[in-house]
Order: structure tokens, then sequence, then C-alpha cells
């Protein structure tokens, strides 16, 4: 081996020593947090919810705004005027105060509650919707930078493995028992793993900030990660999985009460058609001196439109359109979240069939790797033999964590699809 092929493979030894030795400090240095805490900061920091509880908050003062409408309302006006005329200088000073109360609305503000209050309704469960997204959401990015982190040693050991073989084979080459081809493979084999390797490490530093983000800590936080990618089975038929999302998906709440709301809403919408009936009183001064005479009244009045040209059964028919499209919607949600339990669901089993055949294979692919090294090292086999062996052990290492990461993920997206993540 040529001297600037030594000092190539030397100094790629001390990069990817160095590599790791960095990592390592990096994650014994920084803080440990787990699921559960990535979860409580999310729902903590999170913006969407705290938009959604800014949409409540605004809902709840939407009932008292409604309400306003049946209550007594009182007003204060003054006026002082002065003139001249032929007549002379004509002065006038007045001074009232305005009571108005309605007695009865034909229904259209006990409606008006009634649909405030719905509102306020959806609203909180709109407050559910977003934290289970937002757990969702910590927790599919907790499971991201495992699975970066576990690519990342899968890499690594493929690294440690090539340079060990490298190193086999310069020793044989050294001696005339390979020929210089089988160096140059494994070189090339060596850089197409250091390679991956780099690439592992990258995506681990991105799915590091992206998981930093949902969080709501600053993007360039190094963490220690407490959990691991893990099985856990989940013992739960689909069609349960189906009738607890029917029961305690907020969405389904939220299209429960549109619904109503449209139903009121054409109570509502028929009010005009019914009379109105309002209290007033008025008590003042007036007069051309201030502060003028005394003066008072009250009365009830009574007001109910025999025709107003068709305006009130347009209102009818236009809420009884809301109502059918909202009864509609109704449909459209569940059928969309029976769906979206099923595609969950079956996506987890999918995955869970997956690790155990994994696992299996890393155990062959390791044995085979054991194997082809020991042939060639007797000079019975090919240096492809080994690097294929390798190859394959890489990919069924990485098929046990990508089978781990989709277990979890979809685990976690059917929590959420079922309802339980509220």
């Amino acid at each position: 081996m040529s001297k600037q092929q030594n000092r190539k493979r030397i100094l790629s030894i001390l990069i990817t020593g160095w590599l790791v030795m960095n990592a390592s400090f990096v994650f014994a240095a920084s803080p440990m947090i787990s699921l559960d805490d990535s979860v409580a900061l999310a729902l903590k920091n999170n913006p969407a919810i705290k938009m959604a509880a800014a949409d409540k908050d605004k809902a709840v003062w939407g009932i008292d705004e409604v309400k306003a409408g049946g209550l007594p309302t009182l007003s204060l006006t003054g006026s002082d005027s002065r003139g001249n005329s032929a007549q002379g200088v004509a002065n006038g000073f007045n001074t009232s105060l305005h009571l108005s109360m309605p007695l009865y609305t034909g229904g259209r503000v006990e409606g008006q509650i009634d649909q405030a209050k719905l509102n306020a309704h959806s609203a909180e469960l709109g407050v559910n919707a977003a934290m289970a997204q937002t757990k969702l959401d910590a927790t599919t990015k907790y499971f991201s930078v495992l699975q970066a982190k576990n690519m990342v040693q899968v890499n690594q050991d493929a690294v440690d493995s090539m340079m060990a073989h490298l190193q086999n084979v310069e020793a044989q080459y050294q001696v005339g028992t390979v020929a210089k081809g089988d160096v140059l493979q494994s070189e090339v084999q060596l850089a197409n793993a250091q390679q991956n390797l780099t690439k592992a490490q990258n995506a681990h530093a991105v799915a590091q900030a992206s998981f930093n983000n949902v969080i709501g800590q600053a993007q360039d936080t190094e963490n220690s990660y407490q959990d691991d990618l893990s099985y856990v089975k989940v013992d739960m038929s689909l069609d349960d999985s189906i009738q607890l999302a029917l029961t305690n998906r907020p969405e389904i709440g939220q299209a429960d009460d549109s619904l109503r709301a449209a139903q009121v809403g054409v109570n509502v919408a028929d009010s005009g058609r019914l009379p109105t009936v309002n209290f007033t009183g008025t008590a003042g001064k007036s007069g051309s001196d201030f502060p003028g005479n005394n003066n008072w009244s009250i009365g009830i009045s009574a007001n109910w439109n025999l025709f107003d040209g068709g305006v009130t059964k347009a209102r009818v028919e236009e809420a009884k359109s809301t109502v059918a499209k909202a009864t509609e919607q109704g449909k459209q949600t569940r059928d969309a979240i029976e769906l979206e339990v099923r595609q969950n669901y079956l996506s987890m089993q999918e995955a869970e069939k997956r690790i155990d055949t994994a696992k299996v294979a890393v155990n062959q692919a390791t044995e085979n790797l054991k194997i082809a090294d020991e042939k060639y090292a007797a000079g019975v086999g090919t240096n492809l033999d080994v690097m294929d062996a390798q190859l394959a052990l890489t990919q069924a290492k990485t098929n046990v964590t990508q089978a781990l990461y989709d277990f979890n993920v979809y685990k976690a997206q059917l929590e959420k699809a079922v309802g339980s993540a509220n």
C-alpha cells in the first residue's frame, strides 16, 4: 500500500474516531429528556394550543354578548340649544334618561344564546383537539430523533466493521495472499459507509431541530433521550378502536354542536314572522330655562311585521340548508375518523409483524458476516462475499429500526385517532 493511501486511511480513522468521541461527549453532557417530558413541554409551549384557547375565550365572551340582547338598556341624553327669531331669543334645555327592555323577541334572543353556548362548547373541544394533535406531533418527533440516533449507530457499526475488514485485507495483501483489487474494493466500500454515516448524522441533527421546534425549545438545543424505540403490544381490536373513536373524538362533538346550532338557527330565522314586545320608560327635564321642568313616560310597544317581502321565508330556507350541510358534514367526519382508525390500526399491525422478522434477519445476517469473514481469512471466500454480507447486515439493522419506528408512530397515531390522546 502506498504512503498516500496509508495517510488517507489513517486520516479517515482519526476523523471517524473524532466524530464518535464528539457525539458521545454531546450525549453525555446533554440534559436527559423523556417522552412524557417532551409531551408536557409541547402542551405548555405549543402556539396551536394557545390559539385554540384564545378562540375558546372569544366564544365564551360571545355568550355574554348575545345575552345582552335580552337585557334592559339605559341611556342618558342631553342638549342645550340657542336660537334667535322674530319672536326673540329661543333657548332650549333637555335632559332625559331612557330605559328600554325587550319583553318578547319571538325566540330570537333565546336561540342566539343557545347558538353561542354551542359555539363555546365546540371551541372547548377545539382545545382538546389541538392538545391531542400537539401530543401526537411531540411523540412522532421524539421517535424520529430515536430513529435517527439508531441509524447513526447502525452506520457507525458498518464503518467500524468495514475498517476492520480493510485492515485484514491490507494485511493479507502485504503478504501476497489477496489481490490489489480486494484492497480497492474495500476502500470504496468504506468510503460509501462513511458517506452514509455522515448522512445519518445530519438526519439526526435535523430531527433534533424539528423536535425542539415542536416542544418550544431553541432549535440548537442538544438533548439526551431517556426512552428508546421499543415494542409494547396493543391489546385492542379494530372494532373496539373504532367505537372508542366515535365516542371520544372531539371532532365528532364539534360536528354535533354545529348541527344543533344549525337547527337552532332555523328557529332564530323563523322569529322574524313573530311580533316583538318592548317596555320603555323615559324620565327627564326640559324647557327654555335650565334645568327645565320634570317629565316622564312609560309604555309598552309591540311590532309585528305582517309582510317583509319574503325575507323571513328566505332566511328560514337558508337555515334549513345549513342544517342539511351540517348533517352531511357530521357523516363525513365520522367516516373520516373510522378510516383514520382503520388505516393506523392495520399499519401498526403490519409494522408489528415486520419487527420479529427483521430481528431474525439481523441474527442471520450477523452469522452470515461472521462466516464470510472466516472464509475470507482462510482463503476460501471472496472479498465480495464479505462486503455483500456487511451490506445485508446493515440493511437488516435498518429494517429493525424502521419497523420499530413505524410501529411506535402508528401506535401514537392510533391513540390520537381513538381519542385516548386527549
